[in-house]
């Protein structure tokens, strides 16, 4: 069994997309996903599961279509991927004490190089670096008014944003899950 992470997008953003964070452990246990646990509102949920990666995501987006009548994407990664996304973190060293300014972008799948090359127009005063299925966001003056936080629809690939708080949390609780 594989210790999983379920990122959804775009759930209890502004009064829409609302589901409740025990509805949705709820859910999951359902599907027979083993030692479920749900991080803060934005949709994160660690749990347990021999599944491929592919059959989750369906099964997943399936059940949430179903209970709550939401299309809502959902990015998995395995907690062994969540470390070493934060460890190839290329603005580690850059993290601002209440860690908002540096974030990670986790993608379906990787984008081709003519969509990354979409965003170049919007790099600086922030900056971005695609390795593999995340994009490393770095947000100079905060994320709100940037213009690169605004444009990752153009990588053409869905992809959900976490802060460095919000990633280092969910890598911890899925190593103490794992024991």
């Amino acid at each position: 069994m594989a210790m999983c992470v379920a990122l959804l997008r775009g759930i209890n953003v502004s009064g829409k997309n609302m589901i409740k964070m025990a509805e949705l452990k709820q859910l999951f246990e359902s599907m027979g996903f083993g030692g479920v646990q749900t991080y803060i509102n934005s949709g994160n949920v660690i749990f347990e599961s021999a599944s491929d990666e592919a059959s989750m995501q369906r099964e997943i987006e399936a059940g949430i279509e179903s209970k709550f009548g939401l299309t809502i994407p959902v990015i998995l990664r395995t907690s062994e991927e969540l470390e070493r996304i934060m460890e190839e973190c290329p603005y580690k060293s850059e993290v601002a004490p209440d860690g908002k300014n540096v974030n990670v972008g986790l993608l379906r799948q990787a984008p081709p190089p003519e969509a990354i090359d979409r965003l170049a127009p919007y790099k600086g005063p922030d900056d971005y670096q695609v390795i593999g299925r995340e994009i490393h966001l770095l947000f100079r003056q905060g994320q709100a008014d940037s213009k690169l936080g605004n444009n990752l629809q153009k990588l053409g690939v869905p992809v959900t944003v976490r802060n460095w708080n919000t990633m280092n949390k969910l890598c911890a609780l899925a190593k103490d899950m794992q024991g």
